[in-house]
């Protein structure tokens, strides 16, 4: 089995491993498996071989978090001689002249980044298919691997890199967790701090992962918070389990709602205390919403109009009327986030589903127009979104199989602060009911 983010780090400073090496071995998996899982739009090869032949003669090499790592970054934030497409062909291409805050971070911390993974136009959607290719699931390829980090999750769940960089703004990095079968982890507002913020506050940079030490470790490089990397035992907590799709209680397959049971079970016996509970999400999804169209809109200011996709213009079109009516409103959000506060004060960690219904199937969304897009989109999310408006910490956990072959995950929510909270339950969770790493493994 390959090794882990943290073994390689681990193996790199004593001085068992060379960079280069495991930067040639990365990019021989990338070269190996990309061509069906297309998780990349741009392989750096020349330039990540240099940049692991640099690091050999760094002198702090033996101290560093990451040393050697192969990772994958979201084609969404600045690398030094490239450009972030954003899954369009109407933004800005000139490459930019220095590192933006992620890549700056990964790389004092000593990772090598091999390449910017696929995302979708301006990362509205839970699918990541651009022209130039399609982000498949690495377990069954005719599915998709998720959105809009799906290019992320799909190189990590291929084995292409034992980690990577996401963002997550209604979902987009505990989306593809769940359906690559990964850890996927959104902290709490503000915790990664120093690049802009996106959707009105909801999006936050994050990490996937096959374990969740590695998920752990990789997040807290992105915070510079060193103590994030240290899992610890989480205590006797008060667990509440709760499958109820916020709004329209809309039916959730079986399969999806028995690992949540499953989970409330192995931590019933871990000496939690397991309840059934639901949140008073009351109309949440409709300021998500609100702020669904309208981020986007707000961000395609610096995108030429007749480049973007159809079912983008479309969605730009209707953001400008949300934004223009003023129904992006604080008092929708501070409603919830009462509403938010008065139940974790009974509870410590909320247990959901991650997903509503299994992903949809891999194809070139783009090319439909914008209604095809969004039945899917809306079906398949209702649970992560609500958690982004109220700024909590949340995370998605691998809990078995679907019958169809496809991954199941579980969403972890807990109050802000919780991080080191919900990676202990998370690692609870990965020692009680031990999933695969990856497809192939």
């Amino acid at each position: 089995m390959a090794l882990t983010a943290s073994e390689l780090a681990k193996a790199v400073r004593a001085g068992e491993l060379d960079p280069v090496q495991v930067t040639k071995d990365a990019l021989a998996r990338i070269d190996a498996a990309d061509a069906v899982v297309g998780a990349f739009r741009r392989v750096r090869a020349e330039e990540a071989l240099a940049e692991a032949q640099a690091l050999k003669d760094r002198p702090d090499l033996a101290e560093l978090p990451l040393a050697g790592v192969p990772v994958a970054v979201k084609d969404v934030t600045a690398v030094a001689g490239e450009y972030a497409e954003w899954g369009s062909r109407g933004g800005n291409q000139e490459l930019a002249v220095a590192d933006g805050m992620i890549a700056a971070r990964l790389r004092a911390a000593g990772a090598v980044i091999v390449g910017l993974s696929r995302v979708p136009e301006l990362c509205i959607w839970p699918m990541s298919d651009t022209p130039s290719g399609i982000a498949r699931n690495p377990w069954d390829p005719t599915y998709v691997s998720g959105g809009s980090s799906g290019g992320s999750a799909a190189a990590v769940a291929a084995g292409m890199v034992p980690f990577a960089h996401g963002t997550d703004g209604l979902g987009s990095v505990r989306l593809p967790a769940a359906m690559c079968g990964l850890v996927g982890i959104k902290p709490g507002y503000g915790v990664v701090q120093g690049e802009a913020e996106g959707w009105f506050g909801m999006s936050e940079h994050g990490s996937l992962a096959t374990t969740v030490a590695d998920a752990a470790l990789l997040l807290g490089v992105l915070a510079e918070r060193p103590d994030l990397a240290e899992l610890t035992a989480p205590g006797n907590l008060r667990v509440a389990t709760s499958t109820l799709v916020p709004l329209t209680r809309a039916p959730v397959p079986k399969e999806l709602t028995a690992a949540v049971d499953l989970v409330g079970t192995l931590l019933d016996g871990a000496g939690h205390t397991v309840q059934t509970a639901n949140p008073r999400y009351g109309t949440a999804p409709f300021a998500i919403l609100a702020r669904w169209f309208a981020g986007p809109a707000e961000q395609a200011e610096d995108f030429d109009d007749a480049l973007l996709q159809p079912r983008t213009r479309t969605h730009v079109r209707l953001g400008r009327l949300v934004r223009r009516a003023g129904l992006v409103r604080e008092g929708a959000k501070q409603r919830w986030l009462a509403r938010a506060e008065e139940f974790f004060a009974e509870y410590d960690v909320l247990v959901t589903p991650t997903l509503a219904t299994l992903p949809p199937k891999a194809r070139r969304w783009h090319e439909l127009r914008w209604l095809p897009n969004v039945v899917p989109a809306i079906r398949v999310a209702p649970y992560p979104g609500v958690w982004n408006l109220a700024g909590y910490p949340a995370m998605s956990v691998p809990v078995g199989q679907h019958s169809s072959g496809l991954p199941i995950g579980v969403q972890l929510v807990a109050a802000p602060g919780g991080e080191a909270r919900l990676l202990g339950v998370a690692a609870q969770l990965e020692a009680l009911h031990p999933w695969r790493r990856t497809a192939t493994s």
